[in-house]
């Protein structure tokens, strides 16, 4: 039996009645719009993978020359960090990098570009809530930093002299994910504010990179001066590497009690406050809607 109730098609007179519509702002869609959420998932992974000789082959030869130009000034003579092979040290974390820096890429590149070509009312229009869409955009940047990851992994396997096996793959997994969708927040809200691409190349090269690049990538950070340890310890992107790293050679370069739980606890506190920061935003339409 069909429990909803049935509404006429005719009127007390007999006559074709008119179509009935919902109150105007009284959702229909209650529940997950898995659909919709898929199919914008699906436009943004499609749209990356069509140029994904510029998207995730690109940045992983640039990034791999970094391996290959530091692994040779400075990686000879049995030079060793924290106990393991200098490129051993330095390649989980150049792969951690190389996927924060897509994941912000992606991100910061969905609604900006919308802006810009006056599509965005494509991202607005469809029946899906503040949090489908974020779900959606963040689950594309994060797809992007994976890929991009794995190319990485895939070439350093076959690089001569650096060994990237992991062995707490839980550990590479979750650091992963989290450092990812850190940065993919980054980026969603940096495509929210920006008006043009130069202002999303500002933060790229005014906070991204100098992140990523001091938050001991190419050094041990218990080397540094205790100042600076506590500078880098501010640093959640210093947490993300530092825990992705130790999925590949089990052992970290911090001396603080707990450094995992610890790292853990700051990745979900930062993604916490973006995320709310990302909703709030895209909830009040802010630079979005007229």
């Amino acid at each position: 039996m069909n429990d909803q109730p049935q509404i006429s098609r005719f009127d007390s007179d007999n006559r074709p009645a008119a179509p009935a519509f919902a109150e105007p702002g009284v959702p229909q869609i209650r529940a997950l719009n898995l659909p919709g959420l898929q199919a914008l998932y699906v436009k943004e992974v499609r749209r990356f993978f069509k140029v994904q000789l510029q998207t995730i082959w690109a940045p992983a030869v640039t990034t791999l020359l970094f391996l290959v130009i530091f692994t040779v000034a400075l990686g000879g003579a049995g030079r060793k960090v924290i106990g393991v092979p200098f490129a051993d040290f330095i390649a989980p974390g150049l792969i951690m990098m190389a996927m924060l820096q897509n994941s912000f890429a992606n991100a910061s590149f969905s609604l900006l570009v919308g802006k810009i070509q006056g599509t965005i009312i494509d991202y607005l229009m469809p029946p899906l809530a503040v949090g489908e869409l974020i779900i959606a955009l963040i689950g594309a940047a994060v797809t992007r930093a994976v890929f991009v990851g794995l190319a990485l992994w895939l070439a350093m396997l076959l690089w001569p002299g650096v060994h990237v096996i992991p062995q707490h793959f839980w550990a590479v997994a979750a650091f992963g994910l989290l450092g990812a969708t850190m940065i993919g927040f980054l980026g969603l809200i940096t495509s929210v504010w920006a008006e043009k691409f130069d202002h999303a190349a500002a933060v790229t090269n005014f906070v991204v990179t100098p992140l990523a690049l001091l938050s001991g990538t190419f050094y041990s950070v218990d080397r540094l001066a205790p100042w600076f340890q506590s500078v880098a310890h501010l640093n959640p992107v210093y947490y993300a590497i530092m825990g992705f790293r130790y999925g590949f050679i089990g052992t970290v370069d911090s001396t603080i009690a707990n450094p995992l739980l610890i790292a853990v606890l700051a990745l979900l506190g930062v993604n916490a406050l973006l995320g709310v920061i990302t909703y709030r935003l895209l909830a009040t339409g802010w630079k979005l809607k007229a």
